[in-house]
């Protein structure tokens, strides 16, 4: 089943962030908390981790891309 990680709520009234770096690539296993890519905010940088384990099927951005909060940022399939 096809799971869209989205840009989860950052906390700090940010509603963007750019994609600094992926950590994981297309056909990695993911595991549940395992982290997918940086983000970066002009207030701080994070890592996103996978919601579900998993197979990374796709990028939906690429690095230095913006994105808004609830954006889509890969595809697992789960």
């Amino acid at each position: 089943m096809r799971y869209e990680v989205t840009l989860p709520n950052m906390g700090d009234d940010a509603e963007t962030a750019i994609v600094s770096l992926w950590l994981a690539d297309e056909g990695d296993i993911v595991n549940e908390n395992d982290d997918l890519v940086e983000m970066t905010t002009d207030k701080a940088s994070f890592t996103v981790p996978s919601p579900k384990t998993g197979t990374f099927l796709e990028k939906a951005v690429e690095e230095d891309d913006e994105v808004k909060v609830g954006d889509v940022l890969c595809i697992l399939d789960i």
